[in-house]
């Protein structure tokens, strides 16, 4: 069996994008891919990011907001910016991975109620979902 390609998804806070994408990856692709995330800074993963995850079976509660920093030096297949401000910071990384980028809109950003955010974060969740589905379908057509 071939190894496993290894992914990690970026975003400024890796607090919810990045957290959901890497979610969604190691949840679904596991057996292809090893998924990683982190941000430009450390905050704090976002409970409406747990909700919206859990609301389509992946439970991502026990993952951790980390920076960039302890993956500076790793190999990387593809580095995926989920975030047009992590986009414009993203350092070089060695090995010339595959270099992506995703404009996904910041649910945290999101105002109203519960609902309305919620849904904002449902709304990301899925434009993940489909952009990295669509990723794993060109690569086994490679």
């Amino acid at each position: 069996m071939s190894q496993k390609q290894r992914v990690l998804f970026l975003c400024t806070h890796n607090s919810a994008r990045s957290q959901m994408a890497e979610g969604w990856l190691r949840n679904r692709y596991g057996e292809q891919f090893e998924a990683y995330s982190a941000g430009t800074e450390a905050t704090v993963l976002r409970p409406l990011a747990i909700r919206a995850m859990a609301e389509i079976g992946v439970d991502i509660s026990g993952q951790e907001s980390k920076t960039l920093e302890q993956y500076l030096t790793q190999p990387w297949d593809y580095v995926i910016t989920v975030c047009d401000q992590a986009n414009q910071t993203c350092p070089t990384f060695p090995g010339g991975p595959h270099r992506l980028h995703w404009s996904v809109p910041d649910p945290s950003s999101a105002e109203g109620t519960e609902a309305d955010q919620l849904a904002a974060y449902r709304q990301a969740r899925d434009d993940l979902r489909q952009r990295i589905d669509q990723l794993v379908a060109e690569l086994a057509a490679a």
